[in-house]
């Protein structure tokens, strides 16, 4: 009657990680690049881009409950989630290359496009990353091996994120010299788009490898479809889920500001010396801010990668909370250093990703954890709407972050592609460095309540396992 079974290949478990990698070359991009994207690029204002990610990102976040609750009903001959990534993976990556396309229209109908498309890619992104996120859940019904899976997820993620920022800025350069007007200016217009043309067509094969690879094989108590109505309750009265939704929401603000600001900072605040040097050599602003990001992300592997034997040692609820307080504080660090210490802001973006890096990784395994939980506590499981959480955090952390940062560069006078003035300075430093802050904070404080540790999992893991058995006979 031993629940901790359920081994995965280390191919299966690539496989998934695939799915992730592919959604980060979105995910990513959009989380550093999309708002400077609309505001120096594009050509829209930074308070119309923050209006727009508000409105936006708040109505798709109310629409990745529908996408678990149909998921959960959804019965093929591929199971339960896997369809739902081979029917929109093509769409998928079609509307991510439109996003980041600039037509040739008047300024006015530029925000009408940039409404549709960026309305139609959350759309989408939710379409297929709720059931991948919820795909986890059945792959194996054994908590380590969920965290292990939930590790690679990460690994892969971080992968994506180091593909985009390393690259994105340098394919941008590229290809926009191809189509420069004026000789050594690249056109960024065409080189947004032709990166995230790539970027698209990768992350379709990418996704075609989870599905092919991977296979549901954690079957619910009951197979009959329960009402929505019952979910509902099921899911509003799943208090570890609760605690744990409102931590994903503060986590991904914390990501989101963050890392949306990172190409605000050093153009506007640290590139406002006008030469920067790294631990005594001298560098450009282009590879100073993929440098910055890449090593952050390289980090966040470090630290994602000894998730396993910490969370064994420690537990997942002590792995979250420890990673974000450090990160809190790593992170207030930032508003102190002036604008010539680049060494240390490395050395800082290094520490703080190694102790953050933990905690996006820990959150998937433990949504698995509260779905175990409802279906011992109401004999009905419904693991597309609890991993529809997830996304819903994140889009909310998105909405919330998106609209922060635009409206604070606006308040703080900010105007695309000037001089900083020192009011502005402030303003990027504050976003970059206290409002993350803040939003770890909260996380942390909320963990202290959470109380699904690895005794209760493994209870509840092999009562689940005792109750199917009983079933079969």
């Amino acid at each position: 009657m031993e629940p901790q079974n359920g081994k995965i290949s280390f191919v299966e478990k690539s496989a998934y990680g695939f799915g992730d990698l592919a959604s980060n070359l979105f995910y990513q991009t959009f989380t550093m690049f999309l708002l400077y994207f609309y505001t120096d690029v594009f050509g829209i204002s930074a308070a119309a881009a923050g209006t727009m990610f508000l409105i936006v990102r708040m109505l798709d976040t109310f629409y990745d409950p529908l996408v678990g609750v149909l998921a959960d009903r959804t019965n093929s001959k591929y199971g339960k989630f896997r369809p739902w990534i081979i029917y929109t993976v093509v769409p998928f990556g079609f509307v991510g290359f439109l996003t980041f396309y600039t037509p040739d229209i008047a300024t006015s109908a530029k925000l009408v496009y940039a409404y549709v498309t960026y309305t139609a890619m959350m759309f989408i992104y939710s379409t297929i990353n709720v059931p991948y996120g919820a795909l986890m859940a059945v792959i194996t019904p054994n908590s380590l091996e969920r965290t292990s899976l939930s590790a690679f997820r990460s690994i892969f993620a971080f992968s994506g994120g180091i593909i985009v920022q390393a690259f994105t800025l340098k394919l941008v350069n590229y290809f926009g010299l191809l189509k420069a007007s004026v000789e050594g200016i690249p056109n960024e217009q065409f080189g947004f788009s032709a990166a995230m043309g790539i970027y698209s067509f990768l992350a379709v094969l990418m996704f075609l490898t989870t599905f092919f690879l991977c296979k549901e094989r954690v079957k619910p108590i009951q197979e009959e479809n329960n009402s929505v109505k019952a979910d509902l309750k099921d899911l509003f009265t799943n208090l570890p889920w609760l605690l744990l939704t409102l931590v994903g929401i503060m986590t991904c603000l914390y990501v989101a500001v963050r890392n949306g600001s990172i190409i605000y900072y050093f153009k506007y605040y640290v590139s406002n010396t006008g030469s920067a040097s790294l631990f005594g050599f001298p560098i450009g602003p282009e590879a100073l801010v993929s440098t910055f990001m890449v090593v952050g992300t390289a980090f966040s592997i470090l630290g994602t990668v000894l998730l396993k034997p910490i969370a064994a040692l420690i537990g997942k609820r002590n792995v979250y909370i420890t990673s974000m307080a450090l990160g809190s504080l790593l992170s207030i660090v930032y508003y102190f250093l002036g604008k010539d210490q680049i060494t240390l802001m490395f050395v800082f973006q290094a520490l703080c990703n190694f102790a953050v890096g933990p905690a996006m990784a820990m959150m998937w395994s433990m949504y698995a954890d509260t779905a175990d939980y409802s279906e011992l506590k109401n004999g009905r499981r419904a693991t597309g709407l609890i991993y529809s959480s997830a996304n819903f955090a994140q889009k909310f952390g998105w909405s919330i972050g998106g609209a922060i940062a635009g409206y604070l560069l606006a308040y703080f006078g900010f105007v695309a592609n000037v001089t900083a003035s020192p009011e502005t300075e402030r303003g990027v430093r504050i976003l970059f460095s206290l409002m993350p802050a803040i939003w770890s904070s909260i996380a942390v404080i909320a963990l202290f309540f959470y109380k699904l540790d690895e005794k209760k999992v493994y209870e509840i893991n092999l009562r689940l396992a005792e109750l199917k058995a009983k079933k079969q006979d």
